[in-house]
């Protein structure tokens, strides 16, 4: 649970900073103003910091029955999800990628990949770790990871096009506004549903040999990513 609590204030912290006017700009979380608007920018960023450094003593401190090999394992991990090699890569691409015309897929994945899909990768991976699974599964579980966190913003993108910001709970059409390239504006919104299929498919050959009870919540997981509304 100390992982699972470190995961949610590192997401926290993205969004609240994300969200900035220095970032995203976005005056929308979850139906609710964003912790800018209603704090000020100076608060949202040392909220955002305080967060992101009692995500990883909650690990240090409060992880039990666990050996000090496999704690220092998720820490290290988890910091490699979200620093130069994870989500900070996938969005200073992202703010230098708004407005260029040449963006191919396979720089939007790279994106993605480092933007959305790091830290979901953490979240699994954390979880096989700290059971003490085997490498070989550990690393069929960051695969799994890695497709369902694509699929989420492949989702996020034909979303951000056919829905509201009421629907959404946050402002729709923002990436368009911004000139950013996403997968609908690429390969065309079918494109997009069938590259999300593909990737929930994918996902779930990940799973096929872990005992199918156990592995049916990352079963449930990958669904509700694929074709979740908002």
């Amino acid at each position: 649970m100390p992982a699972a609590c470190a995961v949610e204030m590192i997401h926290t912290m993205s969004l609240i900073h994300d969200d900035l006017p220095c970032m995203d700009n976005d005056d929308l979380r979850r139906g609710k103003p964003t912790n800018h608007k209603i704090y000020g920018e100076d608060v949202a960023v040392l909220a955002g910091d305080a967060l992101l450094a009692l995500a990883f003593e909650h690990i240090a401190t409060q992880t039990k029955g666990v050996s000090c090999d496999r704690i220092v394992r998720v820490i290290g991990e988890l910091a490699k999800c979200i620093g130069s090699e994870g989500l900070v890569a996938g969005q200073v691409v992202d703010i230098i990628s708004e407005g260029i015309s040449d963006v191919d897929l396979k720089h939007l994945e790279f994106i993605h990949l480092h933007k959305t899909a790091a830290l979901l990768e953490g979240s699994v991976v954390l979880g096989a770790i700290l059971g003490g699974a085997p490498d070989e599964d550990v690393e069929k579980l960051r695969k799994f990871a890695r497709c369902i966190g694509l699929l989420f913003q492949v989702v996020d993108d034909i979303l951000d096009v056919t829905k509201s910001s009421q629907q959404l709970g946050k402002t729709a059409g923002k990436d368009l506004v911004a000139d950013k390239v996403t997968y609908p504006k690429l390969i065309g919104i079918e494109k997009s549903r069938e590259f999300a299929e593909e990737l929930n498919k994918e996902a779930k050959a990940q799973l096929v040999g872990f005992d199918q009870e156990k592995a049916a919540p990352l079963f449930a997981l990958a669904n509700y990513i694929a074709y979740r509304e908002n």
